[in-house]
Order: C-alpha cells, then sequence, then structure tokens
C-alpha cells in the first residue's frame, strides 16, 4: 500500500498493511531543513521543503499545510507578531473585535486573494504535484472557538457565552463561513483531507459546547463532507467532558491529547471512531526513551483497539531526538494489528 492509500483504508475501516503514522510536525520540520520557523510560515516552498523532508526521513504517511493558527485572522485584518523562529501570535490586547460591534461590518476574505490563506492554499498545490498519490495531504483550518477566540480574544469569549450569547452566534456563523470556503480552496488545490484546529473548544464545558460550539462544528465538518473531503479534528487540552459530543460530528479522524485516556475516548465516542494519538509529546516523546515510547504506543493502541493511527498528543517537540521519532516510526511499522480492548 502506498501512504496514501495506508490512510485512507483506516478512515473508511478497511484493512491495512500497517499502522498509519501521522505526527503532527511544525517546527520540528523546520529546523530540519534548517530553516528559521518564520520563513516556514510565510513562504509555502519552505513548509513543503520541511514536510517532505521529514516524512521522507521518518517514514510519515502524510504531509500538512498546518504551520500556525493566525492565517485566517491576518487576512481578515487583525493585528498579528510575527517572530524570528517562533510561530507568530494574536495580540491578546489588540483584537481585532476588541470592539464587537465591528462584526456587523467585517467583510468576508477571499482566500485565494493574495493573503496568508492563498500561500496555505499554494501548499497544497506543491504537495499535489511533489507527492500527490504517495502520501496524503492534509489541509489546514480553524474551528469556529479557535477562531472566534483569535478574533474576540480568549478570554473575553468565554465571558461573551453569558454576556451576548447573540454575538457568538454571528461571530461563528460567520467564522464557519470563511472557513468552508477556505477548505474548499485547499481541497480544489489538492487536500485529501481538512485538519480542523479547534483548541478554545477544550476551555468550555459541556452544557456551552452543545448549545454553540459542536452546532457549528457539524455545520462545518458537514460542509467539508458535501465537497468530497474528510475531516481530522484537533483540540488540544482536555476534552474529556466533551467526548460525547465530538463522536456525533462524523470526523474520520479524532486526535486525542496526552491527557485524555485513550480507553475514555473509545468508550466515549464508540467503536467506529478514528483515534490518532496520544503520547506526551514532552515527557514522553522528547524527554523518554525508545523503549518507553514504544510502550506508550503499545498501551494507546491496545486501549484504542484497530481504528488507531499513530502519533502524539499534540506537535512534536522541535528538539525531540530522532532517534525518538524513529521509535514512534518502529512501533507503527511493527505493531500488530486486530488488537483491541
Amino acid at each position: 500500500m502506498t501512504s496514501r492509500e495506508r490512510v485512507l483504508a483506516m478512515m473508511a475501516g478497511e484493512a491495512v498493511d500497517r499502522l498509519p503514522l501521522m505526527p503532527i510536525t511544525m517546527m520540528f520540520a523546520a529546523d530540519r531543513i534548517g530553516r528559521p520557523y518564520r520563513d516556514y510560515v510565510t513562504d509555502h516552498r519552505v513548509l513543503v521543503e520541511g514536510q517532505i523532508a521529514t516524512a521522507e526521513a521518518f517514514d510519515l504517511d502524510y504531509v500538512s499545510c498546518i504551520s500556525d493558527p493566525t492565517r485566517e485572522a491576518c487576512d481578515l485584518g487583525a493585528p498579528v507578531q510575527f517572530f524570528d523562529d517562533l510561530p507568530p501570535a494574536i495580540q491578546e490586547d489588540n483584537t481585532l473585535l476588541a470592539d464587537k460591534t465591528r462584526l456587523v461590518g467585517l467583510a468576508m476574505p477571499d482566500p485565494t486573494s493574495g493573503g496568508r490563506m492563498l500561500d496555505r492554499i499554494e501548499a497544497a498545490a506543491l504537495f499535489k504535484q511533489r507527492v500527490g498519490g504517495d502520501l496524503l495531504i492534509e489541509g489546514w483550518i480553524e474551528g469556529p472557538c479557535a477562531e472566534g477566540a483569535d478574533l474576540r480574544g480568549l478570554n473575553t469569549l468565554m465571558l461573551d457565552f453569558f454576556d451576548d450569547p447573540v454575538f457568538v452566534r454571528d461571530l461563528f456563523a460567520l467564522t464557519v463561513e470563511m472557513e468552508l470556503a477556505f477548505a474548499r480552496a485547499q481541497i480544489e488545490a489538492g487536500c485529501d483531507i481538512i485538519g480542523c484546529g479547534d483548541a478554545a473548544a477544550s476551555l468550555v464545558g459541556p452544557q456551552i459546547y452543545e448549545e454553540f460550539v459542536r452546532p457549528e462544528e457539524k455545520r462545518l465538518f458537514d460542509g467539508i463532507h458535501e465537497m468530497g473531503s474528510r475531516v481530522r479534528l484537533h483540540i488540544c487540552g482536555d476534552t474529556r467532558q466533551i467526548l460525547e459530543g465530538i463522536g456525533q460530528l462524523g470526523c474520520e479522524i479524532v486526535d486525542l491529547d496526552f491527557m485524555v485516556p485513550v480507553a475514555e475516548g473509545r468508550r466515549k465516542m464508540g467503536p467506529d471512531q478514528v483515534i490518532l494519538g496520544n503520547i506526551d509529546p514532552v515527557h514522553v516523546l522528547r524527554e523518554g526513551t525508545p523503549d518507553g515510547i514504544r510502550d506508550a504506543l503499545a498501551r494507546c493502541h491496545q486501549e484504542a483497539g484497530e481504528r488507531y493511527i499513530v502519533g502524539a498528543g499534540c506537535e512534536v517537540v522541535r528538539d525531540t531526538p530522532e532517534a525518538n521519532l524513529m521509535a514512534m516510526r518502529d512501533y507503527a511499522f511493527e505493531a500488530p494489528l486486530g488488537v483491541g480492548q
């Protein structure tokens, strides 16, 4: 099987020759080709070079357009701070919608109009040209809660759920329409799956998640499915309180961060959900030993069962020893298939 065929088969519930391997690499990939991270997030050619070099070195089954969560916010006009060798950051004390009345006149950006979203679309097209057919190509968008936090400010958004729920609904409606357009452009450029980061959703309880967040995530993901593509949901943090709702979204892949027991994820999301993860990227993957990494992945695999993809709970830390990432690769290659709870 090619890597692309392997991941597609896993998502479809079909037989695979080995477990797919899909850890998130961003700063790690930039460091591998000796480029500052600012170059990686601003020049799609650098991102593609780093992703392909990392995939080839560690036999990863995919490449990803993921780099940072500020592309859409940038194209909307939000103040974003760039650094030489760190990810760009939203200015939490100077957000685009600090004055929420600005939402009414906010113009929807065209993802292909020349901004930072276009650079990601160009990465997808270059991936298609260079590795299409061999590796799975993953696009990336922000979820409604994450993008809402980028535009309004994380702490302020958390208050808005109580103080102005009508505003939150209008904000999320705008973000979903923007992300659908961004997803469509990446799919048309060559992406096989759209990854969605919605980290801020881990900070709300089940009531707010069910009332405000999950309906908009569902609308977003249903729209991507209607385009003929697939969804990988990545929510950093402790999602144990909202796992049942996540399991009803219809995502082909759900990432679990390291603080969420895989067994609990399997129990709450059901037997058919493909789970990716979820070893601790710092204490286990970066600071651990190859044997410890393989043991930790074996526990994840056992708890997840057959519908499992090898990965860490979140991004591979940039100074992770190569031997440790190779241990993750070795587990994917050598793990027995057909394990289960």
